[in-house]
């Protein structure tokens, strides 16, 4: 707790002190904690591994059916959805990553950059390092920790509800022990299987509105016991009992 209240008091003190200075491009250069620093406000036409990190981190706002690219480019669509993020925590929304942006979302993230209110352990019970996938160990982590953005972005939409996560990455060792598909979106990192409460369906029909674009739940062979979502390249959705 001590550690998550240092945070929130480097980031009021980050935001106050750009304030104060009357800041206006640049974002400031004091950490807020260890994962990562933006230090300059992004808007329509920047772009950067700095955009990356911002997409990353608002993937999760976007229209139904959406998908943020992770480009580095802040075209419309990043605009929008930090508009989205914005409104949702009650900052002036206008598209525009600054302070009071980046003081969030420092707020929002643990050192190892995962949000809050997820973890790696939460998507990985398989193995330790990430292995034996269908993609290499760094990318199926780096997948995960963007899931884990836009499962944030969905527990915040339905009311900062714990989501419990009953399996995610999976080595190929790992998917065949629980008879999982030869192409499931586990192998990959970037799949989350969704359990308890809010229901199953009421799970399914918000992931719609939070940037995943395979959407398997209730009435699909298989899923009556969880709704599952992930980002695969083929979007798909199937959740016949949930009207989806």
């Amino acid at each position: 707790m001590f550690g998550r209240a240092s945070r929130l008091l480097l980031s009021f003190v980050m935001l106050m002190t750009g304030m104060v200075a009357g800041m206006g491009v640049a974002a400031g250069t004091a950490h807020a904690d260890s994962c990562y620093t933006w230090n300059r406000s992004l808007s329509q036409g920047s772009s950067g591994s700095d955009v990356t990190q911002l997409q990353i981190r608002v993937a999760g706002w976007v229209t139904s059916g959406e998908r943020l690219s992770y480009d580095g480019q802040y075209g419309a669509r990043t605009a929008a959805a930090v508009r989205k993020f914005q409104a949702a925590y009650g900052l002036s929304a206008d598209g525009v990553a600054g302070p009071a942006t980046f003081s969030k979302i420092y707020a929002l993230q643990d050192a190892d950059c995962t949000p809050v209110h997820f973890s790696y352990a939460e998507l990985n019970k398989c193995n330790s390092d990430w292995s034996g996938g269908a993609v290499s160990a760094a990318t199926a982590k780096s997948n995960a920790l963007k899931t884990m953005w836009k499962l944030e972005a969905m527990r915040h939409a339905l009311g900062d509800v714990p989501i419990t996560i009953s399996s995610g990455f999976r080595s190929r060792a790992c998917n065949n022990a629980v008879g999982g598909s030869a192409t499931s979106r586990h192998l990959y990192g970037d799949a989350a299987d969704l359990v308890g409460s809010p229901s199953l369906c009421r799970l399914a029909q918000q992931s719609r509105t939070h940037g995943f674009s395979e959407i398997l739940g209730p009435g699909y062979p298989g899923h009556n016991d969880h709704t599952h979502v992930a980002f695969d390249p083929s979007p798909y959705w199937s959740a016949p009992t949930c009207g989806i």
